[in-house]
């Protein structure tokens, strides 16, 4: 057996578990809207709640094309200048409603974005556990499952230096996770960021200890009891390097985050209502916006951008 196929494996288990009753709706309603998908996942709060009739639940379109993909020749090619496109949709369910967000991705961007990337914003995102909910045949899953063991690998590869030098996998995770989402407009707490490891620590224990196998890192495990301890061998001067990129990470990811959110009022109906919901959601400060700006949205969230970021919402 090749060194990463453990890697895979753990990632096939956690991805085919069963999901929540309330996804196949909106998993029906979802594909109804474009041609062309090869996989659809599952991911984020409601999927380490599994319920999906509470809050909003996040869903991946990987598809073959965005032009056959997307009805728009202008959203087409946003798509392909800045992926993803995210898209809002709800459905009646048992006399509820049930809400969903979903970004659209070409299978192959997923791929380059889960190993290629400079920015964190497909492996730090898939890195976490993730359901494949729907998928069009063995071999779209095996990309798929490809990308994702791939995804742990760069997250591993580009958090590792970060660390301390002696740590645990929760410390490993903890350092890496608070680092990727400090390259997008969050601002949740350290410890709130660390609760997404107590999630699912049987995952991130698996996995990390096959990826730091199948990378050949220099790590070694510590003797003891308790929580198993490893040992770093990264050199200062890798840290330091590492760090760097950690920086130029977070500024580009900041601006990319910003223009998404712009191009979010093209793609959303009622998308300026999003872009206060989503701004609101990860900085905890509501915006008022009166009638005059609201007759202009990208207007309007560069102005709420703005006062945001002079009252600190954004680190």
């Amino acid at each position: 057996m090749k060194k990463d196929d453990s890697l895979k494996n753990r990632v096939r288990e956690w991805s085919t578990r069963t999901p929540p009753p309330e996804i196949a709706p909106l998993l029906e309603a979802v594909r109804r809207r474009h041609d062309g998908i090869a996989a659809v996942l599952f991911y984020g709060s409601c999927l380490r709640t599994l319920r999906a009739d509470e809050g909003i639940a996040d869903l991946y379109l990987l598809v073959d094309d965005y032009g056959k993909a997307l009805r728009s020749p202008l959203q087409a090619l946003l798509n392909r200048l800045l992926p993803p496109n995210v898209f809002y949709f709800q459905v009646p369910w048992d006399g509820k409603t049930l809400r969903a967000k979903y970004a659209v991705l070409t299978l192959r961007d997923f791929a380059k974005g889960a190993g290629r990337w400079f920015h964190s914003y497909i492996w730090g995102r898939f890195a976490q556990p993730s359901g494949l909910i729907y998928v069009r045949s063995a071999r779209d899953a095996l990309q798929v499952q490809e990308a994702l063991a791939r995804a742990v690998c760069t997250f591993i590869e580009k958090v590792l230096p970060q660390a301390p030098e002696t740590f645990t996998i929760r410390d490993l995770w903890a350092t890496g996770l608070s680092l990727t989402y400090r390259c997008e407009l969050r601002s949740e707490k350290p410890a709130a960021v660390a609760r997404l490891f107590d999630a699912a620590p049987e995952y991130y224990e698996a996995v990390t200890r096959e990826a730091l196998k199948a990378l050949g890192l220099p790590v070694e495990i510590l003797p003891g009891e308790g929580p198993v301890r490893f040992r770093s061998g990264i050199s200062p001067r890798e840290r330091r390097r590492n760090g760097l990129a950690w920086r130029l990470r977070m500024a580009q990811g900041k601006g990319l985050s910003v223009l998404r959110l712009l191009k979010g009022s093209l793609t959303f109906e009622n998308g300026l209502d999003y872009i206060l919901w989503k701004i609101e959601r990860h900085s905890g400060e509501r915006i008022a916006v009166g009638p005059t700006l609201r007759r202009f949205p990208r207007l309007a969230a560069c102005v709420t951008l703005w006062r945001l970021f002079r009252r600190g919402a954004f680190r």
